[in-house]
């Protein structure tokens, strides 16, 4: 069986060629535009999205099945008859609705926790969706008359490419219009937002088939951090993978039931047909390959190769700390407000200082949602991590000696893909092969043990770190 997996990621689109008996190749990729129009807003146009969908699918040759993953809370509006776009895709990051949740009622707040267990928030995707009703006229005049389409990206990927006007359970847990309970929309949370609940897709199981691509069929639909979380192996409670790409994820598997945590979120992992729903706790870093990005832009460092290692003691245990919150502070803070900055630097601060510190700065807003896991994920239990900063050697060595657990990296990094291919049917565990296992009581080289374990302290003791 050979599957053409999918990855639409939120800087680019990927499709991986996964086979039994572990076989497997990386076909294409192709990136997209980031638009900013203005300060706080992030968007990407849907037919580039789409087109590059359709070009990576092409490279990947004949195929027996397809699995897409999605980015998540990117979401945006469209025609159910043409199957035009109405507005750009507003990505997980843009948060111009701050001031419209913040706005809300009295009571707001507690009635998305009670239903759908997430936070108001731009990060997701009920507001930005009802922005689109409100600001762009024609949304509006497509939902007079009777041909408006809301969902989040895989509900317009796949009805422009399938015909399939659907979305999964998963994905759907990330809008904050979806009753935990039910498993289907809330009628209280689309009328809360303003969001048209008959304009949304019909909610199925992951692996319910949706449709065809010139013949070929889509098994799998689902969220890329989830498609992730099952790509690890994670299964039982406790079990627990943090994905670092342009923002940082952490999921860990509950069981079949709502979990409830502090400063956590409630999610759906997957739902797989004659098997239930399987839940999740979920937190996240907005800001991790794009805090990398963003000093590369301003020439702390040019090579990828830079951040593998460094001598001496760590920045953190020199007073020297970043907090990467471009995008303000996600789980379990939920400022929006906050701002980076560096603290503790003087005359000697060179810019192999400040990279490092970026890095451990990401490392140390993980290790709080870690901290904030611990219900969930036992003192003990393993971490596994993938995506770009899982490769530096470094960063994996100080996120064991900051939280205290065994980090693991698996050889195969591209772990959504491989839990598409798995969850479309596909043998996999050849693929999965051996891991580099980095030990909590390894110091950080240079470091003393006791004035890095002072300084960690100091720093969890920080709000924001």
């Amino acid at each position: 069986m050979r599957v053409a997996a999918i990855d639409q990621g939120t800087t680019s689109t990927r499709c991986l060629v996964i086979g039994d008996g572990g076989a497997w190749r990386v076909a294409a990729s192709r990136r997209h535009g980031q638009h900013h129009p203005h300060a706080g807003w992030v968007e990407h146009d849907p037919e580039e999205l789409l087109a590059n969908i359709r070009a990576v699918l092409e490279a990947a040759g004949p195929v027996d099945a397809i699995a897409i993953a999605n980015q998540g809370e990117s979401c945006l509006a469209w025609d159910a008859v043409t199957g035009a776009p109405l507005s750009p895709v507003i990505v997980w990051q843009d948060a111009r609705t701050a001031d419209r949740l913040a706005a809300l009622p009295e009571g707001s707040e507690d009635l998305s926790r009670r239903i759908c267990g997430l936070p108001l928030d731009p990060y997701f995707s009920a507001s930005k969706l009802a922005w689109t009703l409100r600001e762009l006229p024609a949304v509006a005049k497509a939902r007079r008359d009777g041909r408006l389409r809301l969902g989040t990206t895989d509900a317009f990927f796949l009805d422009r490419l399938c015909g399939a006007f659907l979305t999964d359970r998963a994905t759907a847990s990330r809008t904050g219009l979806l009753d935990l309970a039910t498993g289907g929309w809330s009628a209280e949370l689309c009328a809360l937002h303003g969001v048209p609940i008959d304009c949304l897709p019909p909610v199925v199981d992951v692996d319910a088939g949706f449709g065809t691509i010139d013949g070929v069929p889509v098994r799998v639909s689902i969220v890329d951090q989830q498609a992730a979380l099952f790509g690890h192996g994670c299964r039982a409670p406790g079990d627990c993978k943090i994905t670092f790409g342009t923002g940082a994820f952490m999921l860990a598997v509950t069981g079949a039931a709502r979990p409830e945590t502090d400063g956590l979120l409630p999610t759906v992992g997957w739902s797989r047909t004659g098997a239930g729903t399987t839940f999740a706790v979920e937190g996240g870093v907005y800001d991790a390959g794009a805090a990398l990005e963003w000093a590369r832009g301003i020439g702390l460092y040019s090579s990828h190769d830079e951040l593998a290692g460094f001598d001496g003691p760590s920045a953190l245990a020199r007073g020297i700390v970043f907090v990467p919150a471009l995008s303000g502070l996600a789980a379990p803070y939920w400022d929006r407000d906050a701002a980076p900055l560096f603290i503790g630097m003087d005359h000697a601060t060179d810019r192999r200082d400040l990279v490092r510190a970026v890095l451990e700065g990401i490392a140390m807003l993980t290790v709080g949602l870690l901290d904030a896991a611990a219900p969930v994920v036992p003192a003990g239990h393993p971490v596994s991590i993938d995506g770009g900063l899982s490769a530096s050697p470094y960063f994996a060595r100080f996120l064991a000696a900051a939280s205290g657990r065994r980090i693991v990296v698996p050889r195969m990094h591209e772990l959504t893909a491989l839990g598409l291919a798995e969850l479309a049917g596909a043998e996999v565990r050849e693929i999965r092969g051996q891991a580099a296992v980095f030990e909590p009581e390894a110091m950080v080289s240079g470091d003393d043990q006791a004035r890095f374990a002072e300084a960690v302290a100091r720093a969890r003791g920080w709000r924001g770190l």
